[in-house]
């Protein structure tokens, strides 16, 4: 029975997985047919989308064969412009390929012509400026040999410099030059251009020593006996002093000349015998100082040589005598302790007095017995300056009343001399009355007219300059050297005044006939 139970449940399980396995059949037959139905309908979207890919291709593809049947015909129609503009470009490649090869043959004809041209105006431009220049030192030289023979006081001009200060601040530059003509100044004042003719007109680069050379052929007169006065006029920093006594460095007309005097006397040895002193003076509050002194407050006085000259001097002034450099800055230096300076609001270091240096020159021929004395006074004038604008007060005040004073009395004797009054008022002031001899006739006088650029002194400069013009015209005579002989018979030697009409005649002559061809160049 065990074994019957166990074959039946054998059965039994065999019939169960039977049956499983159909039902597994079953669903496989099923899933089959789901798959095979899917496949078709895979099958029939994948024929439809081929259909309709193709379909649009195949109007893009006629869309594009019609574009390109389209492009053809333009082609065809372009294809005779494009050889017309591949020819025309040829042709302007051929011509740029040219090009520089024609340019720098045309430029090198132009450049040829041009400089035939201007080789042609060249030349007859600098005829012409040979021609003028020629005549502009003919009628300088006649000028200025007319100006000796009547006596007139030379009159220089100098434009100091626009200081560091002064062009970092508004300032403004008023003065312009003739570059054609050096004696020639031009200056604006209030919107207009003032024009000034002087003697001759430094630049403010202009240095010490050009302004020397032009005045010391004077210089070296006062060795043949003549009497010379330089002196330096303008405003409160305008230059005077630096034109006149200069810095150590670079040294003003006063070493500059007793140094030409030193080499000149050298020269005349040993025939000539020279001696040669020197004395300062200072005007200070219309009293005079004598500043190489041992009191140099002690007022001095002028009086007439006892002799019967004429000749002025001054009792009790000391002289040295020098003979080297080294003694000449031992004189300046003790010259320049004892003389009076303050401060203004114009110049912290102007001098507050006018400053003479009178240097005497006496020669002797051992040979012929002959003598020479000559004296050369070197001015360095106070600033001529407005009151109310130099800021003085108290004695400050009264110093700058009595420079006005003796600057205004300067003023009446140029007048007087340049009207030919009969009287000239000399002794209104002490500066007047010591420079007669040097304003007087048989003198040679140069004037150094110092003139500030700025627009805030332009009213100054104008009243120099007119006063400058106004000196030019004074007439002292030709000048005379006073040369004695053995015997002490004073003898000298001057151009009479019918040698100086007859000069006069002949001079305008010469310079109408000379500047005859310029006036028929530029009409």
């Amino acid at each position: 029975d065990v074994g019957t139970l166990s074959e039946t449940s054998c059965f039994s399980g065999r019939c169960v997985r039977l049956c499983q396995i159909l039902v597994y059949e079953g669903e496989m037959e099923r899933a089959q047919g789901q798959l095979e139905a899917e496949l078709q309908s895979l099958e029939e979207e994948k024929n439809r989308v081929i259909e309709e890919a193709f379909i649009r291709a195949e109007s893009e593809m006629k869309a594009v064969h019609e574009n390109l049947a389209g492009v053809r015909m333009n082609l065809l129609t372009l294809q005779p412009a494009l050889r017309t503009l591949t020819c025309d470009y040829n042709c302007l490649k051929r011509q740029v390929q040219d090009f520089p090869y024609m340019l720098e043959k045309a430029i090198a004809e132009a450049k040829q012509e041009i400089c035939q041209v201007i080789g042609e105006v060249s030349s007859a431009n600098q005829e012409l400026l040979r021609k003028y220049k020629r005549e502009m030192n003919l009628r300088k030289k006649c000028h200025n040999e007319l100006v000796r023979l009547k006596g007139n006081i030379r009159v220089l001009c100098r434009v100091r410099p626009i200081c560091q200060e002064e062009a970092e601040g508004d300032c403004k530059n008023m003065v312009t030059f003739d570059p054609d003509d050096d004696a020639v100044l031009c200056l604006s004042n209030k919107g207009k251009l003032m024009t000034f003719e002087l003697d001759k007109v430094f630049p403010p680069q202009a240095t010490q020593e050009e302004v020397f050379q032009e005045v010391q052929s004077l210089v070296t007169s006062c060795i043949d006996g003549y009497n010379v006065c330089i002196f330096a006029y303008g405003q409160t920093g305008s230059g005077k002093t630096y034109t006149m006594e200069g810095v150590a460095e670079d040294p003003g007309i006063n070493q500059r000349a007793l140094r030409l005097l030193f080499s000149e006397v050298s020269e005349k040895k040993p025939d000539w015998d020279y001696n040669i002193t020197v004395s300062m003076v200072e005007i200070y509050n219309e009293m005079l100082r004598n500043l190489l002194g041992d009191t140099p407050s002690e007022k001095l006085d002028i009086k007439m040589c006892p002799d019967g000259s004429g000749q002025l001097y001054v009792p009790g002034l000391t002289e040295f005598s020098v003979e080297c450099v080294e003694d000449i800055n031992k004189v300046f230096e003790l010259g320049h302790m004892n003389r009076a300076t303050a401060c203004t609001n114009l110049n912290e270091h102007s001098s507050r007095s006018h400053a003479l240096l009178i240097i005497t020159v006496a020669g002797f021929n051992s040979s012929t017995g002959h003598r020479t004395s000559g004296k050369l006074n070197l001015v360095d004038l106070a600033g001529s300056e407005r009151i109310a604008k130099s800021g003085a007060e108290g004695s400050r005040l009264r110093e700058a009343q009595c420079i006005n004073k003796s600057l205004s009395a300067l003023g009446d004797v140029i007048n007087a001399l340049r009207s030919r009054h009969s009287h000239v008022p000399f002794r209104n002031s002490r500066l007047t009355y010591l420079l007669q001899d040097s304003l007087s006739g048989d003198n040679k006088t140069l004037m150094v007219v110092q003139v500030s650029p700025l627009d805030s002194n332009v009213s100054e400069s104008v009243c120099s300059l007119k006063f400058a013009q106004r000196v030019r015209t004074v007439e002292l005579g030709p000048a005379s050297s006073s040369r004695r002989c053995a015997e002490n018979s004073s003898t000298s030697s001057s151009p009479t005044h019918d040698s100086v009409e007859v000069f006069t005649h002949n001079y305008t002559q010469s310079i109408t006939t000379s500047l005859g061809w310029a006036f028929k160049k530029y009409g």
